[in-house]
């Protein structure tokens, strides 16, 4: 069989630093040679289906398509930076648009975008494969992106096509997740400390055995009739075609290079064995991505901390009050994405609490999960990745990210809706999510879908629709104090001392050339219970107790399956309600939102347990029988939830916006920070302007996302405050003079994060920008900390991160991940302000507390905290990283590509805008 290249690869493989140093490039040189042969190429004409989007469909995913790279692609890409073909052609043309904007048209927009019309004409045709032989199934691959274009005759055929292309394309990537779903990543892959936060990190909230997953297919299966069976046959023959490369691929030794890199393969021998997919894999993949993205809630223990702080600072009464005005659960100025008045009441605050189980002050310990560690398992930055990894799983910011714009037609040029939507995932190199179009028996789709769940397009297009989601991050998952009975791994079970569940993981690795981490191990251990497993350990009332978390999507992670099955299938979906009724199927928490040629619709989905009267959804509940879900079942994880009526939904409303921000009013989501500056407003304004003037289009649409993506939150809507607070008096200091000048005409210029120009690498207002990046966080403390007094402030922040800036190595996104904005004080800090300077406040702070509410005070301590701001250096606010020297503000915001593998691409200057994002405005309807 001849070689043929690749299509490979994630983790943290720290292939960059190691290989320079592993070979000779003479050496690379012989040895590529000895590995790499060109992929024949075959001419063919792929038959477009029917497409009623008129060419005026577009998407982009960076940084490209091909996420698969052989030992021989990944060796010269250490060695002189090549890219294999198709790996990082979408990134240009994404980094592209921050620049390019401002002077785009409808007949440019695919300079940025790939046409995302079905079919490839004949002569775009790249590649075309039938894989394995099969003759019912045809793959065909364009030339500007090489994204596969799945034909089948059969539906068998068609799902085979799915699992090939997948796998041809991020085989190495879905191994890696599927490794992480079951928290194997470190044994897999290496010992890195990223891989050991990774694994634990979901380990921690989804310990489940190889029965637990198989489980979930079988109630997935049982309790969705046809569709069910359905599912699972596509899913079988989606296996079929990954495990045919696999066999194709390691026989023809162009498997993923990071095999040989992570020891798995032999490079001279091909000893070695690449395991084939299972069923189960497909759970352990859904599981990482649902809690990655789709399970909204938690935090319930922080909330009490912070709580019982507010009642010890002010008293129970007053402090409630504080801690009501703090936590925003229904800001009467949060931007909201049903904007139409209408009110959809959920976790709102009881009248009358019950059940409340709050720890005594000081009692709270985290529940270890790391047990046994040996060598690098028990580093210091062992210790910093798992305690990372801990914060992140147990706080309520989650990863939030995506955003969306939809217009109804009323208000466009065409009289047609238009759509700007997609989801922020993160930028990683493969990228986490895949592009590709499947038509075939009932499926008729174009779009993006995770890596090794790609049996159905996710986020994508049919023939006359488009569709898109935000993460909502409403509340699944509470908090039950059970009671400890007879030792510390048993708890009263409705009366009944009952035994805790002991499930463990034992990993343990060694250095690779990918990984050189020194061998170490460990035991991730978790204890469950009915309610869920154990995350912290308190005393309440004396009594010792046990938090677990139990989550509604929790043992169903395979359920969602029928709701992307029913996107997918042209003859369900024929409209808005359709639409509803597929997302409807989907226990992700996430906001969805549709396009066609006449409507657009919105639905926010997720399986919300409709709780016992009295319990309040922040707090901690007793685990008891009166504060369970409602006919919740412990055996299968199932409750009642709220009716679809009750989850804010609209059809054919002016337009929708979404960033994360608040859906609807009454509808209480888990986070914090929904209060009157969100970075949801940065949408919300921009495209209210549009409609207001009516005749939009996909052009000024897209410009309204991009003007967003540069924007800095906090000089927008909070610094104009600030300095009119600060020129309440002339500003008579000098340093503090020059830098009010030097802000204010950062505002003037739209305040922006953006280049001077395409490629220069510095931002315009440069200095503006550093003394607001010092500045944010030094203000925030001298105006809130005097008044909440340091315990009640350090507990707040725990709650809600005070900062989240491009450059932030800190907050949920870390450093270099683009999503910016999404978690911060900016409301407190507008609320506070506007407080202060005596303008009109709905839903204000419980108090004033910048100088204490003196404007005078107030004004001295803004100055003070400028000055010291405009005095720190670059090198101090920037310090630098691996890839950034102390002081380089644009690398310090800039977007880097993750490696999860062998291959690495060049960071992009930054962007606050989604990873995968469609352009879409249909023509006409079936």
């Amino acid at each position: 069989m001849p070689w043929r290249t690749s299509r490979s690869a994630p983790v943290r493989l720290r292939t960059p630093g190691r290989l320079a140093g592993f070979l000779k490039t003479a050496s690379i040189c012989v040895l590529i040679a000895g590995l790499l042969s060109p992929l024949t190429q075959a001419t063919a004409t792929a038959a477009a289906s029917n497409d009623y989007c008129g060419g005026q469909c577009s998407d982009i995913l960076p940084p490209g398509e091909n996420g698969n790279a052989t030992l021989a692609q990944v060796l010269l890409n250490q060695a002189f930076g090549t890219q294999p073909d198709h790996a990082e052609d979408q990134l240009g043309p994404y980094a592209n648009l921050a620049k390019g904007y401002s002077s785009l048209t409808d007949s440019t927009i695919n300079t940025f975008f790939n046409d995302s019309s079905f079919g490839v004409s004949s002569d775009q045709v790249a590649s075309t494969e039938k894989p394995a032989g099969r003759s019912d199934v045809t793959i065909v691959r364009d030339k500007k992106a090489g994204i596969p274009h799945i034909t089948g005759t059969t539906r068998y055929g068609t799902e085979f096509g799915a699992g090939y292309a997948a796998a041809e394309d991020r085989l190495w990537l879905m191994d890696v997740f599927r490794h992480v779903g079951r928290g194997q990543l470190t044994t897999f892959a290496g010992g890195a400390p990223s891989n050991q936060g990774l694994e634990q990190e979901f380990y921690r909230n989804a310990p489940y055995s190889e029965a637990d997953l198989q489980a979930q297919i079988d109630n997935a299966v049982a309790s969705n009739g046809a569709r069910g069976q359905q599912a699972l046959a596509d899913a079988n023959a989606y296996l079929a075609g990954i495990n045919a490369y696999i066999d194709a691929s390691d026989s023809g030794r162009y498997f993923p290079g990071e095999y040989v890199l992570t020891g798995h393969k032999d490079s001279i021998t091909n000893a070695g064995t690449i395991d084939h997919f299972k069923i189960t894999d497909l759970v352990a993949l859904g599981s990482v991505i649902g809690s990655l993205f789709g399970a909204g809630g938690g935090g319930e223990v922080n909330n009490a901390i912070s709580l019982l702080a507010a009642q010890s600072k002010y008293g129970v009464t007053e402090g409630t009050k504080v801690w009501e005005s703090f936590r925003e659960r229904n800001d009467p100025e949060a931007v909201l994405t049903v904007h139409n008045g209408e009110s959809f009441p959920y976790a709102s605050k009881p009248d009358s609490p019950q059940g409340e189980a709050l720890p005594d002050a000081g009692s709270v310990t985290t529940e270890p999960l790391v047990y046994d560690a040996t060598g690098t398992g028990a580093s210091q930055s062992a210790r910093a990745a798992s305690a990372t990894a801990t914060t992140t799983a147990l706080s309520s910011a989650r990863r939030g990210m995506s955003n969306a714009l939809v217009v109804s037609g009323k208000y466009t040029a065409s009289g047609h809706p238009i759509a700007v939507f997609g989801p922020q995932t993160g930028y990683f190199a493969p990228q986490l999510l895949m592009l590709q179009e499947i038509q075939g028996p009932g499926l008729s789709a174009r779009g993006a879908s995770f890596a090794g769940l790609s049996m159905y397009v996710e986020l994508g297009r049919g023939q006359d629709y488009s569709w898109s989601a935000t993460t909502s991050g409403q509340d699944i998952i509470d908090t039950y104090a059970v009671e400890l009975c007879q030792d510390d791994y048993h708890y009263l079970y409705h009366g009944t001392c009952t035994a805790m569940d002991k499930v463990e993981q034992t990993n343990s690795w060694k250095p690779t050339t990918a990984d050189g981490t020194a061998a170490g191990s460990y035991t991730m251990r978790v204890w469950k219970t009915k309610y869920g497993p154990v995350e912290y350990r308190a005393t309440v009332g004396g009594k010792k107790v046990a938090y677990t978390t139990l989550r509604s999507s929790y043992m169903h992670e395979a359920d969602s399956i029928i709701g992307f099955q029913m996107l997918n299938d042209p003859d369900y979906v024929k409209g808005p309600q359709d639409f509803q009724s597929a997302a409807q199927h989907i226990n992700y928490t996430f906001n969805w939102f549709y396009a066609d040629s006449q409507h657009t619709a919105y639905y926010n989905s997720g399986n919300n347990p409709v709780r016992a009267s009295g319990v309040d959804a922040e707090f901690p509940v007793w685990g008891q029988a009166a504060y369970e879900w409602k006919n919740w079942d412990p055996t299968t994880n199932t409750a009642d939830y709220t009716p679809a009526s009750a989850h804010p939904n609209s059809i054919d409303q002016d337009y929708y916006i979404s960033w994360n921000n608040k859906q609807a009013k009454d509808y209480t989501t888990a986070p914090w920070g929904d209060g009157s500056v969100h970075r949801g407003n940065l949408l919300e304004d921009r495209v209210k302007k549009l409609v207001a003037a009516g005749g939009v289009t996909r052009t000024k649409l897209v410009q309204a996302m991009a003007d967003a993506a540069l924007e800095d939150l906090r000089a927008e809507d909070v610094l104009p405050k600030l300095l009119k607070v600060i020129n309440s008096s002339t500003v008579t200091d000098s340093t503090a003079a020059d830098a009010v000048s030097k802000l204010q005409a950062w505002v003037t210029a739209g305040a922006k994060r953006t280049e001077t120009s395409a490629g220069s690498k510095k931002y315009a207002d440069a200095d503006a920008i550093r003394i607001l990046d010092a500045w944010w966080p030094l203000l925030v403390k001298a105006e809130f900390q005097p008044g909440l007094g340091s315990d009640l402030y350090t507990a707040f922040t725990n709650n809600l991160p005070v900062d989240e800036s491009p450059s932030a190595a800190h907050g949920p996104t870390g450093s270099h991940a683009g999503s910016s904005f999404q978690y911060g004080w900016w409301s407190y800090v507008d609320k506070d302000i506007r407080a202060v300077l005596g303008e009109s406040v709905q839903g204000p702070l419980a108090e004033k507390y910048c100088g204490g509410g003196s404007l005078s005070s107030c004004r001295d301590i803004l100055i003070s905290t400028l000055k010291t701001a405009a005095g720190t250096s670059a090198s101090t606010v920037y310090p630098g990283d691996s890839l950034c020297s102390a002081g380089d503000q644009w690398c310090a915001d800039s977007i880097v590509q993750r490696t999860l593998g062998g291959i690495k691409h060049y960071n992009i200057s930054w962007q606050n805008r989604p990873t995968f994002q469609q352009v879409v405005e249909y023509t006409s309807h079936r």
